[in-house]
C-alpha cells in the first residue's frame, strides 16, 4: 500500500506536501518544529494538519502490519489464494482485514466446529449445492456415528456449519454492515420506566443510525452502562434477512429449504448480533472522535486565552464552613500574602471582618484584578468581592474563572514541591489567581482531562483522549514560546524535544549557574543533546541576553540569515535589541520578499516568519486577542433575569449542541446550536470560541432547575428590554 498516496487523497493534501511531512516525521522531528521551521518542505502545513497526517500514517502502518500477520497465518494453513491475497491487499481498514481473516481465524469451540469434528462437513457441502436430485435425509444416513445419533442431528450439524460460514463471509459482513449503517435504527427503552434518571428523554427513543448525533450516542452508551437503558439497533427485514436469504438460497428443494433454515439461523444468531456490535462500536468511535475533537479545540482556545499581564491578582478559592482561601500574587506570579476570609455564610461581624481583610489586602498590594473560583460558594464570594471593589480608592475588577483541576494540582506532588509550606487550599487559591494572569503557564500543570472543557470526557478512550489533549498543550506552548529563565519545569516539559527529565535539568542548571544569557548555553544542560537542541531552541526565549535574536522565535540555524535580512533592510542587531527595528516590515516590502529570500538562501515562508519576528521581538500571539471580560458592578441572580434581557458574557464551554455562557449570574446559560446565529450552524466551533466575549439575550429562565436558555440572535424587540 502506498501510504502517502492514500493519505493525500483522504486529506485532500498534495502528494508532495505529504511526502515532505512523512519524511520529517520519520526522521524524528517533532510536529511543532516541522510546523514552524520546515514550512518549505511541507507547503506550510500547520500543527493540526500534521497531527492528522501522523495519526493516519500510524494507523495505516498498523493495518499493514496486521495484514502481514493475517497473510502469514492463512499461508501456514495452506489456504491462501490469489483472490484472497488481492482482497487483503485492498482492505483499507482493520475491520475489513479482520473480516477477511474471520473464516481462517483459530476458533473457540462452536456448534459448527463441533459438527466438523463429528465429520459432518462433507454433508454440509452436499446440501450447500442445493441439487434437485439430492435427498438430504438419505445423504445424512451415511454420516451417522457414535457422536451423531440420527439424521436430524446430522442435518442440524450441517446447517450449523453452513450458518457459521455464511456469517463469516467477508463480503456479506461488509454489505450488512453498510446496510445497517444506512438503514438501521438505534432504539432505546427504560430498564425501569418508573425510575427517575438523567436519561428519561431516552426511555422511548429511536433515531436512524445514519443521523444519530454523537452526543446522543454517548448519552445512550452511558445510560446503558449505568443500567438505566436498554439499547439496540433494529433493521427492517426487507433490508436484512430477505437480502441474506437471496444471497444463499438458490431454490425451494429439500436442500434449498435446509439452506434457508441455516441462513435464517445464521442471521438471527450470528450475523445480526455481530454486525450490530460492530456498527455500535463504529458509531461510538465516531462519536468519541468528534467529542475528542471538540474537547481538544476547547482546550486550545482556553490555553490560548489572553493573559492579564502586569497585574497584581488576588485569587479567591470559595468555601463555606472553612471560609474563602485568599492568595495575592504579584505581576510575576510570586505569592505575596495568603489569608482566609469568612464571607459566604450569613451576615454580621464575620462577613464584615472578611470583607475588611480582602479590602486591606487589595489596598496593601495594589491589587487590580480578583480571580474567583466558580465552585461551591462562588456566588456568595462574588457578591462580597463586588461590594469590596466598589469601596476601593483605586480601580479594580473581578472575574469568575473555572477552578476545574485546581484541587487536583493543589494535592499533586508538583503542587507540594512548588509550595511545600502551604496547605492544599492555599495552593488552590494561588492556582486560581495565576490562571487569570497566564492561563497557559498555569493550566499546563494540570492533567488536561481534569480541566473539564468538553462533553463525556470520562467516557472517552483514555489513550486517544490523552494523545489529542497532550498534542494541543504541546502546540499551544510552542506557539507562544516560553521564557527560559522563568518557566517552570512543567511548562518547559511541553517544549518540542524536551521531556520531563531534561526540563528538570534545565531548571537545575539555572538554579546552579544563574540565568541563561544565550540559547547556546542549553547545550551544557545534562541530556540535552544536538537533536533536542535543534527541536527546542527556537521555542525558548532569553530576554535581555547577549543576542537579541535569542528573544525571538528565529531559530539559531537562521541567525546568519536574520542578520543579513536586517542589514538589507537598513538595520542592525543592536537596533533589534533597542526596539528600533519596528520599520523592518515596511523596508522589506519595498525590497521585495522574493528578492530577500533569494539573497539569503531561505524559502519565502521562513523569510516571512523571520521578518515578522524581527519587527516584534518577544511578541506573544495572545496579546493580539481581545481581553477577558472583567466585572466590577453588583451581582445579578437568576430571579433578576427577564425574557429578552440583553447580557454580555464569556463562553465557558462548547459542546456538539451549542455552548455555555457565563453572564455573571453564577449559572452558565445554554445557547443551543439553533440559537448561535441567524444562519444554519453545522458546528458550534465555527461560530464561537472558549473565552470569547459575546452578547446574548435571555430566552427563558427555569428557576426550579436553575437553568437559563440564551440566544445570540438579536430579538426584534430587544431595544425595549
Amino acid at each position: 500500500m502506498d501510504f502517502n498516496e492514500v493519505i493525500s487523497k483522504e486529506l485532500n493534501i498534495s502528494r508532495e506536501r505529504i511526502d515532505g511531512a512523512v519524511a520529517l516525521l520519520d526522521e524524528g522531528k517533532t510536529i511543532p518544529f516541522i510546523a514552524r521551521y520546515r514550512k518549505e518542505a511541507t507547503g506550510s502545513l500547520d500543527d493540526v494538519q500534521l497531527r492528522s497526517i501522523d495519526t493516519r500514517l500510524q494507523y495505516l502502518r498498523k493495518l499493514e502490519e496486521r495484514k502481514g500477520e493475517i497473510r502469514k497465518s492463512i499461508e501456514e494453513q495452506g489456504k491462501m489464494t490469489e483472490e484472497l491475497g488481492a482482497k487483503l491487499d485492498a482492505a483499507l481498514t482493520l475491520v475489513e482485514a479482520e473480516d477477511i481473516y474471520l473464516p481462517y481465524r483459530p476458533k473457540r469451540k462452536t456448534r459448527a466446529s463441533q459438527a466438523i469434528a463429528f465429520g459432518l462437513e462433507p454433508l454440509a457441502r452436499i446440501i450447500e449445492k442445493q441439487d434437485r436430485s439430492v435427498d438430504p435425509e438419505k445423504e445424512a444416513q451415511a454420516f451417522l456415528n457414535d457422536d451423531v445419533a440420527d439424521t436430524a442431528a446430522a442435518l442440524q450439524g450441517a446447517k450449523d456449519i453452513l450458518a457459521e460460514e455464511m456469517a463469516n463471509n467477508a463480503d456479506i459482513r461488509k454489505r450488512m454492515r453498510n446496510l445497517m449503517q444506512l438503514n438501521g435504527v438505534i432504539v432505546s427503552s427504560a430498564a425501569d420506566k418508573d425510575a427517575v434518571t438523567p436519561y428519561q428523554n431516552y426511555y422511548e427513543y429511536s433515531e436512524p443510525v445514519a443521523k444519530a448525533a454523537g452526543h446522543r450516542i454517548l448519552a445512550l452508551n452511558r445510560g446503558e452502562r449505568e443500567g438505566a437503558l436498554k439499547v439496540g439497533i433494529t433493521l427492517d427485514d426487507r433490508h436484512g434477512i430477505d437480502i441474506y436469504r437471496s444471497e444463499f438460497v438458490k431454490n425451494d428443494t429439500p436442500s434449498g429449504q435446509l439452506v434457508r433454515e441455516a441462513a435464517e439461523d445464521s442471521y438471527d444468531r450470528l450475523l445480526f448480533p455481530a454486525v450490530e456490535r460492530e456498527v455500535r462500536r463504529a458509531v461510538t468511535e465516531n462519536a468519541d472522535n468528534a467529542a475528542i475533537k471538540v474537547f481538544a479545540e476547547n482546550l486550545r482556545q482556553l490555553l490560548m486565552g489572553a493573559p492579564i499581564k502586569g497585574a497584581v491578582v488576588l485569587g479567591v478559592d470559595p468555601g463555606y464552613r472553612t471560609g474563602c482561601k485568599l492568595a495575592v500574587v504579584d505581576e510575576t506570579g510570586a505569592v505575596k500574602e495568603t489569608g482566609v476570609a469568612h464571607i459566604t455564610l450569613g451576615q454580621g461581624a464575620a462577613l464584615e471582618k472578611g470583607k475588611a481583610l480582602i479590602r486591606s489586602l487589595m489596598i496593601k498590594h495594589k491589587v487590580t484584578a480578583v480571580s474567583i473560583g466558580n465552585g461551591t460558594a462562588s456566588r456568595e464570594a462574588e457578591t462580597a468581592v463586588a461590594d469590596v471593589i466598589s469601596s476601593l480608592p483605586h480601580k479594580a475588577a473581578y472575574m469568575v474563572v473555572s477552578e476545574a483541576g485546581a484541587s487536583v494540582y493543589s494535592a499533586s506532588k508538583l503542587g507540594q514541591d512548588e509550595f511545600p509550606d502551604y496547605d492544599a487550599t492555599q495552593r488552590s487559591a494561588v492556582s486560581i489567581a495565576r490562571r487569570l494572569q497566564d492561563p497557559l503557564a498555569e493550566l499546563v500543570k494540570i492533567d488536561p482531562e481534569a480541566i473539564g472543557v468538553g462533553q463525556y470526557q470520562h467516557d472517552m478512550p483514555k489513550a486517544e483522549l490523552s494523545a489529542a489533549l497532550d498534542g494541543v498543550v504541546e502546540d499551544c506552548v510552542n506557539s507562544v514560546g516560553v521564557n527560559l529563565n522563568t518557566a517552570s519545569y512543567p511548562l518547559l516539559s511541553h517544549i518540542a524535544g524536551i521531556n520531563k527529565t531534561i526540563a528538570k535539568n534545565i531548571v537545575a542548571y539555572r538554579e546552579e549557574n544563574g540565568a541563561f544569557t544565550d540559547r547556546s548555553q542549553l547545550k551544557k544542560v545534562s541530556k540535552l543533546g544536538p537533536k533536542a537542541f535543534e527541536q527546542c531552541a527556537g521555542f525558548l526565549r532569553v530576554s535581555g541576553g547577549k543576542n537579541p535574536l535569542d528573544n525571538t522565535a528565529v531559530h539559531p540555524e537562521s541567525y546568519k540569515a536574520a542578520q543579513e535580512i536586517l542589514k538589507e533592510c537598513g538595520f542592525s542587531l543592536s537596533d533589534l535589541g533597542s526596539g528600533s527595528a519596528v520599520g523592518i516590515e515596511e523596508a522589506a516590502g519595498k525590497i521585495g520578499l522574493s528578492a530577500i529570500s533569494e539573497n539569503v538562501g531561505l524559502g519565502l515562508p521562513t523569510v516571512r516568519d523571520i521578518i515578522k519576528e524581527l519587527a516584534k521581538p518577544g511578541r506573544d500571539p495572545r496579546d493580539e486577542l481581545p481581553p477577558p471580560l472583567m466585572r466590577s458592578g453588583s451581582v445579578m441572580e437568576l430571579k433578576d433575569l427577564t425574557k429578552g434581557m440583553e447580557l454580555i458574557g464569556t463562553v465557558r464551554n462548547i459542546v456538539d449542541f451549542g455552548c455555555f455562557v457565563d453572564c455573571g449570574v453564577h449559572e452558565d446559560g445554554l445557547v443551543h446550536i439553533s440559537q448561535l446565529a441567524d444562519h444554519y450552524v453545522k458546528n458550534p466551533l465555527d461560530v464561537v470560541k472558549v473565552g470569547q466575549v459575546v452578547k446574548v439575550w435571555v430566552l427563558d429562565v427555569d428557576l426550579k432547575r436553575n437553568r437559563i436558555s440564551l440566544t445570540m440572535k438579536k430579538p426584534k424587540d430587544s431595544d425595549k428590554s
